[in-house]
């Protein structure tokens, strides 16, 4: 796409761990809609947040899973906590990891960002299970 070097290992292992856990059609669309304005940031999450988070073996992805949308809901990144909502399916996670996640979120976020969260999981949820109004 530009002028960039040539991706790291770690990008590398950044990109194979992200479309295992968000999917291959997420990851493709997003590469895709990528331009040469935000193509170094698209690397640099690649690289740091996939590549040297997520793929460190100390915690399962089920764990980091959790965690991330505990700190996703706890921001009020509602976009986020969806897509990593939806990234479940791959994860592990289930509903009641999720649901004892939001009740962290309520005594150590507040609990309008995890009553707004909530809603958020729920739909996320109802749309995965095919039962969305």
């Amino acid at each position: 796409m530009s002028d960039l070097p040539p991706k790291s290992a770690r990008y590398e292992q950044g990109m194979a761990t992200r479309r295992s856990v968000l999917g291959g059609a997420h990851v493709d669309r997003a590469e895709a809609a990528k331009t040469e304005f935000d193509e170094p940031f698209q690397d640099l999450i690649t690289e740091s947040a996939w590549g040297h988070v997520w793929s460190r073996p100390e915690w399962t992805k089920r764990e980091r899973s959790i965690v991330t949308i505990a700190l996703l809901a706890a921001l009020g990144h509602d976009e986020e906590v969806a897509m990593h909502v939806r990234a479940t399916a791959n994860t592990g996670a289930t509903p009641a990891d999720l649901r004892e996640a939001m009740l962290h979120v309520a005594i150590y976020a507040g609990v309008p960002a995890a009553n707004h969260a909530i809603k958020i999981v729920k739909r996320t949820l109802a749309e995965m299970e095919g039962t969305a109004q």
